[in-house]
């Protein structure tokens, strides 16, 4: 039997599509998942090798199931994302016409991408969460709702057909799909690489959030996302999402995470791993004085000072 990869399904989602896109995907068993919990589930529990599942959009940000399971889930570790332009369509049973729509669905994270288009298209439609777009294409299919949004690929899969395409409020849309599996080694860096980790405060006071981020900025580690999520004891207590520019072998962001290890209660590495169709001739050279090599001259000079040979 091939290694499988989890992935939110059912058939017919961008995130199937995302995940066709990785040259390794051909060689897996791609098992649907009802839910991005039950895919990440499927790995803690070894019922496969990986699962790929949405984290982020452009629209609207950080995915927050999926961020939410790693973060308070058993710990997982990102190896790979990928980057897919969206776009949705609408999708009907053969023969419907616009103005017999009352019912759309499709996945919450969906609804703000097509916001504008529903108001000023279908005003009047009453809209109802799915667990995934492929899922709301197949409620449509079974007379549950009057129309899905979708990929128009999912059209044919479910016997439906695309009453309008091309449906985005913004321009240039994508989401954010990574690869996940059980803790490991990670991969070797390549030099347009990302690192994510989750850090919670040891205590609320002013410039508490302040003097974690600058645990990064003084080492001069660009940071690509922040995002609060609260830790469920209590209104006001919040751990914080975090993606850097670089890999937790290159010095400034590994000893940026040491500094956050003395002075957080608790802090999750998610990963290191490639970014996302980024050349690394293409990513900028690290800030002057924070270089590998400047650490370690830093580093010797130290250990001169300590030796008495300054």
């Amino acid at each position: 039997m091939p290694a499988s990869y989890a992935y939110l399904g059912p058939e017919g989602t961008f995130t199937e599509v995302a995940l066709r896109t990785l040259p390794e995907a051909a060689t897996r068993e791609l098992v649907p998942m009802v839910s991005v919990p039950a895919a990440l589930d499927a790995v803690r529990d070894g019922e496969a090798e990986a699962a790929f599942v949405p984290i982020e959009n452009s629209v609207e940000g950080g995915i927050t199931t999926t961020l939410d399971e790693l973060v308070a889930g058993r710990p997982l570790m990102i190896y790979r994302e990928v980057l897919l332009s969206i776009t949705f369509a609408l999708l009907v049973r053969p023969g419907t016409r616009l103005s017999e729509i009352k019912t759309v669905t499709a996945h919450p994270a969906a609804q703000p991408q097509v916001r504008n288009w529903l108001a000023n298209h279908l005003p009047n439609a009453l809209w109802e969460s799915a667990a995934s777009n492929a899922d709301g294409a197949r409620l449509v299919q079974e007379g549950r709702y009057d129309a899905a949004f979708a990929g128009e690929f999912a059209a044919a899969r479910y016997g439906l057909e695309a009453l309008e395409t091309g449906i985005h409020d913004a321009a240039n849309a994508q989401t954010r799909f990574v690869l996940v599996g059980r803790p490991a080694r990670p991969a070797a860096p390549t030099g347009a690489d990302k690192t994510s980790v989750v850090i919670w405060q040891r205590d609320d006071h002013p410039g508490a959030l302040l003097e974690l981020l600058q645990e990064f900025a003084v080492r001069g580690v660009n940071l690509m996302l922040l995002q609060s999520r609260p830790t469920g004891e209590g209104i006001g207590n919040y751990c914080f999402a975090i993606d850097a520019e670089g890999h937790v072998s290159d010095r400034r962001v590994g000893e940026a995470l040491m500094g956050l290890k003395r002075v957080c209660p608790q802090v999750r590495f998610l990963g290191s791993y490639p970014r996302a169709e980024v050349d690394p001739q293409d990513v900028r050279a690290p800030r002057a004085g924070t270089s590998d090599s400047e650490f370690s001259a830093a580093s010797d000079w130290l250990a001169r000072c300590q030796d008495g040979r300054f």
